[in-house]
């Protein structure tokens, strides 16, 4: 008999590899820019707030499931005088 893990298991292994890494890449981001608010001490409110956007737009970054533009990383970059993601 087959198993729901089996089943999962099949639907994980026909994502593509590429899916995989971006997925990988999102949910560090959104790592990084948490452990960057905790090193402040901010909340989700007050981080919003210092930097302009609504405390749901925050909520979405931390998802890990914002597709972020250069620009936004720029900024979020700037604001904590620390690189977000670094490029080789």
């Amino acid at each position: 008999m087959k198993t729901a893990f089996e089943d999962y298991n099949k639907i994980v292994d026909s994502i593509p590899a590429s899916i995989h890494k971006e997925v990988e890449m999102e949910m560090a981001v959104s790592n990084r820019i948490y452990e960057l608010m905790q090193e402040k001490g901010l909340s989700k409110a007050e981080f919003a707030r210092s930097i302009g956007k609504r405390p749901c737009e925050v909520t979405k970054w931390l998802s890990g499931q914002h597709n972020f533009t250069l620009a936004t990383l720029a900024m979020l970059s700037s604001f904590f005088g620390q690189p977000i993601i670094s490029v080789q």
